[in-house]
């Protein structure tokens, strides 16, 4: 496959929920864009793995608009995809979301920003979370420890301080079609796309002119976006823009495991989302009667980090080890939990920022922009991030000075203010993003 053209007014490098997004939008706002992707289709790179949970709980009052007005994207997903997919539309559960409350007072941060977005919410203490979810055990069992640490069945001294309730978070059951949908409609506004190829050149001098693939075919635009996903670092080296930046990517290894609830339960229809930081672990339904376990540990210490060459060769195997180590964490915590023997989940590979946060921007090469670093937390923000993204860019090659003067992004749905400041690549690291779910 070839594109009708050889030259485009934008090329974006990623076809995952994000890349998808960003294409579409700048496709429906009359740009010729032409989407690239290393993998044979939309949404099969770190999309398939993305747990895809939907929530508000960040600390910066940016991160609460754009997570807030990503929801209104989700509850009207079919008329803002547009088109009829054949294989149906991404289905969203609005089953709500509990984070469970510690000491830290990190779990917290948001209810200002919540407070004055009009986010609903609520605080429950102990008695009101076991009355409304079932028995739990609220004891204090962190901080999370592997299964090897002689502390890790250490008895508890102390109990958690109740949870925080989110009633309109939920989740994608299918992250996939999500980014199959916006395929379909930025096709359906003008655009091409072009799988199986690899990126291995960024053309022009002193501004982006389009991108080289790994065949020599060269592709000219005056606007190239990387959405790369974990191969984003590598496509940052290659346009030369890594030294302008002090918020850097890099991949990261992570699995999530499909565990069965307790018996008896119908977790897929009547389980929540759960963020429990004390155990090192968030829960969500899955299809088939299933929970979904994911880690939430910060330490750096217990995370597979990759080389750029290992990403595509990184083992697709459960770590027994690990599987373990996370099922039990929870399942002190849900004692009457189901042990499989064997283990199941997925393996994927994450994008990430140094503080989790991800980087929405343009960079020091002009026509050069980015948005990376989004895995583990981005998903939910897709559709939004390919409306702000498009402002940012249709903003800065209007001339607009975005490195001293942010652009400001107006939410279609909310109309809150989304400062795309909050997310540039010269930022200070955030110290407590609350970023790592889903």
């Amino acid at each position: 496959m070839s594109p009708s053209e050889q030259s485009y007014d934008a090329i974006v490098i990623g076809a995952g929920v994000i890349g998808t997004a960003i294409t579409c939008e700048l496709a429906r706002r009359g740009w010729r864009v032409l989407g690239v992707d290393r993998n044979p289709g939309a949404g099969q790179g770190s999309t398939s793995a993305s747990s895809a949970i939907v929530r508000f709980t960040y600390s910066t009052r940016a991160g609460v608009a754009m997570a807030y007005e990503g929801l209104q994207y989700w509850l009207r997903w079919p008329q803002h995809a547009g088109t009829c997919d054949e294989a149906g539309y991404a289905g969203f559960s609005q089953c709500g979301m509990v984070t469970l409350l510690s000491d830290a007072e990190d779990h917290l941060l948001p209810l200002p920003h919540f407070d004055a977005l009009g986010v609903p919410y609520e605080i429950w203490d102990c008695g009101e979370t076991v009355a409304r979810l079932g028995p739990l055990d609220l004891s204090r069992f962190g901080p999370p420890r592997q299964l090897g640490d002689p502390q890790f069945w250490a008895e508890p001294t102390s109990q958690l301080r109740g949870a925080l309730w989110s009633p309109e978070s939920g989740y994608i059951g299918d992250p996939q079609l999500a980014a199959h949908n916006l395929r379909l409609a930025a096709e359906l506004a003008g655009a091409e796309f072009l799988f199986g190829v690899t990126v291995t050149g960024i053309a022009g001098a002193g501004r982006a002119e389009g991108v080289v693939l790994a065949d020599g075919t060269e592709v000219a635009a005056p606007v190239v976006v990387n959405v790369a996903g974990p191969h984003s670092s590598a496509v940052n080296e290659l346009a030369g823009v890594v030294a302008d930046m002090s918020i850097t990517t890099r991949p990261l290894r992570k699995e999530v495991y499909h565990v069965p609830p307790p018996p008896g339960a119908d977790f897929e229809h009547d389980g929540v989302v759960m963020a429990d930081v004390d155990c090192g672990c968030y829960v969500r339904p899955e299809v088939g009667n299933n929970m979904l376990i994911g880690s939430l540990e910060l330490d750096a210490t217990d995370f597979e980090w990759l080389g750029t060459d290992e990403i595509d060769d990184c083992s697709q195997d459960l770590s027994r080890e690990q599987w373990e180590t996370h099922v039990l964490r929870f399942a002190r915590r849900m004692p009457d939990l189901g042990l499989p023997r064997q283990p199941r989940g997925i393996v994927g590979v994450y994008d990430v920022t140094d503080d989790w946060i991800p980087i929405y921007d343009r960079t020091s090469l002009d026509g050069f922009y980015v948005a990376i670093g989004t895995s583990g937390n981005q998903f939910k923000n897709a559709a939004v991030a390919g409306h702000c993204m498009a402002e940012l860019i249709g903003a800065v090659e209007a001339g607009h000075d975005h490195d001293t003067d942010p652009v400001v992004v107006t939410g279609r749905h909310t109309g809150f203010d989304i400062d795309m400041g909050t997310f540039s690549r010269r930022r200070d690291l955030h110290g407590s993003s609350m970023s790592v779910l889903g």
